[in-house]
């Protein structure tokens, strides 16, 4: 829940893997002990190149349990190992949880995707706007994300703070953009379906997931992870310090609630996606809305729909969803097509389980593993598409600020510069209205509405850095 902050840092990229695996025949399935070895060489490399205290990983393809194991310590200081039955805090990954109950209570009809906000949460910080249930869902209601006002939220961590004293960290602040108009991740609207779902049903909101999905399916490893409550085999977090890892900084587990709150295994989290596929959670058309990405009134591909990322590795369909927060970071990934389920928990932040997570599946399905980005191309631009895109914009960056950001041409070049940092040159690519950044990773696409150039979006897959334009 706690970002660096510097332009390279925001934008997601893929590292290069040394490891080579053989490609089997076209049409054949890659043997299971060739899945483990390599699973196993790429979380030991991940231990030892991080360093990371420990990780689970779980490997099922079909009803085959390929891998399902522990590496590392969970617990250095006692000298604990980690194994399939640790439990690690999932971040971000328990969205779709959230999500999900918010769609039993629509099929429900306790809840509609279209009801203002205010019908559940009064006091909601919509600064007079119309934001419905559903903006929550996608990220589109333009509410600021408590967790991206950097200091303010920093110095209220460790506190237990109450919903109202939470959303004043926010309260004051204008919305980003009309609802529905844009997409920026945002941990405030899931605080709020947390409170709707609390509203609606008269439970907590770690209690209703428990009666409504976890005692149910055996979901037995899976819960609120609450600091106070003994959590058996539950895993310390680690973050890396300038001498090797330290302990991680604490936070208060009421602070993250339904956008970061649960705790779970690699084994529970591979049940729970099967439930969830097969229609045991939520009805067909509900889990169709959760894997829709949003649309845009904008002309862009986006990926998120309700607290799932629907995608693709290669030609393989995918549904996935990260998560991170203070100590831990975890990737969760199915491919439908496929029947594979790669589940990578660490509890240590940053840890590289997203990239352990799509080198596994490279694996399983016999890809080339993963080579450093391309170059990227620098085609000539005209004066006139330089004039059109130079001008003032507004970029909300994710510790909250809303930094002024400047496009202009100097000796022909187009150049952008976030204030406080120094500018970079813009690199038009073959994608209309797509630029690479000088020296840095990830894409600048643009959105332009009926011919107008109205912002742009920093790609970084979920977590996209919005701007708008300003006067």
């Amino acid at each position: 829940m706690r970002f660096v902050l510097s332009l390279a840092t925001l934008i997601l990229t893929a590292s290069a893997t040394s490891l080579a695996h053989a490609q089997p025949a076209r049409g054949a399935q890659v043997p299971r002990d060739v899945i483990a070895r390599a699973t196993d060489s790429l979380a030991n490399a991940a231990l030892k190149s991080g360093p990371v205290a420990a990780l689970s990983i779980a490997v099922v393809r079909g009803r085959d349990t390929v891998v399902m194991k522990g590496y590392g310590y969970a617990d250095i200081e006692n000298d604990i190992p980690a194994t399939a039955q640790t439990v690690f805090r999932i971040g971000s990954v328990t969205k779709q949880f959230t999500s999900a109950a918010i769609m039993r209570l629509v099929e429900q009809g306790k809840v509609s995707l279209d009801d203002d906000v205010t019908k559940y949460v009064p006091n909601a910080p919509v600064q007079g706007q119309k934001v419905l249930v559903r903006h929550l869902l996608n990220h589109t209601s333009g509410i600021p994300s408590y967790t991206d006002v950097g200091p303010a939220f920093g110095r209220r961590m460790r506190l237990d703070l109450s919903p109202d004293s939470l959303l004043a960290i926010v309260r004051t602040d204008s919305l980003q953009f009309e609802p529905g108009s844009h997409f920026y991740y945002n941990n405030t609207g899931y605080y709020l379906l947390g409170m709707i779902i609390e509203k609606v049903t008269g439970r907590k909101y770690g209690e209703y997931l428990n009666e409504t999905f976890f005692t149910p399916h055996g979901l037995s490893s899976t819960m609120y992870c609450s600091v106070s409550p003994i959590i058996k085999r539950r895993a310390q977090g680690y973050e890396r310090g300038p001498n090797g890892l330290v302990n991680a900084s604490y936070i208060s587990m009421e602070l993250p609630y339904a956008a970061g709150s649960l705790c779970s295994t690699v084994g529970d989290l591979v049940a729970w996606t099967r439930l969830l596929h097969s229609g045991k959670i939520v009805s067909a058309p509900s889990f169709q809305a959760m894997t829709t990405p949003v649309k845009l009134p904008v002309p862009r591909p986006m990926s998120y729909g309700f607290g799932l990322v629907s995608d693709t590795l290669g030609s393989h369909r995918r549904i996935q969803h990260g998560g991170g927060i203070n100590g831990f970071i975890s990737s969760l990934a199915h491919y439908p097509n496929d029947s594979l389920t790669i589940v990578v928990l660490a509890n240590t932040a940053p840890a590289p389980s997203d990239q352990l997570a799509d080198d596994i599946a490279r694996i399983v399905f016999g890809m080339p593993a993963r080579t450093a980005p391309a170059r990227p191309v620098d085609l000539p631009i005209a004066a006139d598409e330089s004039a059109r895109l130079a001008g003032n914009y507004r970029l909300y960056w994710p510790d909250g600020g809303r930094r002024p950001t400047r496009i202009y041409v100097e000796n022909n070049q187009l150049m952008i510069q976030i204030e406080g940092q120094p500018p970079l040159k813009m690199l038009k690519q073959a994608e209309p209205n797509t630029f690479a950044l000088s020296n840095q990773p990830g894409r600048v696409r643009f959105d332009i509405v009926n011919g107008k150039v109205v912002g742009f979006v920093v790609d970084r897959g979920a977590r996209s850095v919005e701007a708008i334009r300003v006067p």
